[in-house]
């Protein structure tokens, strides 16, 4: 299942610690590459560099499971740069004292994750800085957020290489996880296609996050990005089209909202913002201005919408996925205090 070339060097890295297990005068240990133990429904909010921890509630970060902090990202030969490093740290205590794990999310422009995907020294670069940062920084796993591979450039197989070879360095000792944003599921393509089956039924990915918003139309009005259907739809893709174990499925829900018909160019805004302009948690969509455009529709998601979303990934899937933390309220309109109310997670 796992590739014997590539863990040769992670062997070599295994030694010392698996002859201490040994009996003295034995050959070490084989190192052991699986999943860590899954935790139940998994509920993910990310946390994004430009936002303060310390204006969020620690009552947000128990709401959470994983808390996914954003971005760690990506060059042409393998490096990563580190958003805010004193930020992630501040993430890290904030998110372990309130029982959440953390894990580091990985992102970068399509070109970049291309180059460095191709070969197996960009690649394995690449792997070395990522493990470096979850260790230095005492975090709990690695989330991969590549918009998007795609059959139409090959970067499907690399693409595949990428995260098999990442998993052997996660699973190593069972210590760390490894998750991936994947592409709604509703247009089915060149991004949906690049998705192997193997990352699945290998046991390479603990879990997906699905990111099932942005469905949006810059020509036509009165289009919604992330309806209750468009929920269904994704979950149907991924789950019973492509084989996704429901447990490793875990939908994405926004907070924040889009206009349709015009630019989302400046025009786009949080929920707390749309509230702020007099928007109601119990509706979708409400009347606004910003971005030079005066009294236009947003559409968004209300706290009755995201109850029927959270009882939908309950009832079929493996968890639900917020983007992202800060564009949350911090009362009790709050979305991601709705979805703990409904599946019944304490707080």
């Amino acid at each position: 299942m796992k590739n014997i070339g590539y863990l040769f060097s992670l062997f070599v890295l295994s030694l010392i610690s698996c002859s201490k297990s040994s009996s003295p005068g034995t050959a070490p240990l084989t190192p052991i590459i699986a999943p860590p133990p899954a935790f139940g429904f998994y509920v993910v909010g990310y946390f994004p560099s430009y936002r303060d921890p310390a204006t969020i509630l620690d009552s947000k970060f128990k709401m959470c499971n994983v808390v996914n902090y954003a971005f760690g990202t990506v060059n042409a030969t393998g490096g990563i740069t580190l958003a805010s490093p004193m930020v992630l740290t501040a993430v890290k205590t904030k998110a372990k004292t309130n029982g959440a794990k953390i894990f580091i999310s990985l992102n970068g422009s399509t070109v970049d994750w291309k180059n460095m995907a191709a070969t197996q020294t960009g690649r394995t670069s690449y792997i070395h800085q990522a493990m470096d940062i979850v260790r230095n920084y005492g975090l709990d796993g690695v989330d991969v957020d590549w918009e998007f591979p795609s059959t139409s450039d090959g970067t499907d197989i690399t693409y595949t290489a990428l995260l098999k070879e990442l998993s052997d360095s996660c699973h190593l000792g069972s210590k760390y996880y490894l998750t991936a944003a994947l592409t709604s599921g509703k247009y089915v393509g060149a991004y949906t296609n690049a998705i192997n089956s193997s990352l699945w039924t290998g046991g390479y990915v603990d879990f997906f996050n699905i990111m099932a918003y942005d469905d949006f139309n810059t020509t036509v009005p009165y289009k919604q990005h992330s309806d209750y259907i468009l929920s269904t739809v994704c979950l149907n893709y991924w789950i019973n089209t492509r084989g996704i174990p429901p447990a490793k499925v875990v939908l994405g829900i926004p907070a924040y909202g889009r206009p349709s018909g015009i630019t989302q160019t400046g025009t786009t805004l949080t929920y707390s913002g749309i509230l702020n302009q007099g928007g109601s948690s119990q509706s979708d969509s409400a009347t606004v201005t910003a971005g030079g455009f005066t009294n236009y529709t947003i559409y968004y998601n209300g706290q009755p919408t995201i109850k029927r979303k959270a009882i939908l990934a309950k009832n079929t899937a493996g968890g639900i996925m917020m983007w992202e933390h800060g564009q949350d309220t911090q009362d009790a309109t709050s979305l991601l205090k709705a979805i703990c109310d409904t599946i019944g997670r304490p707080y």
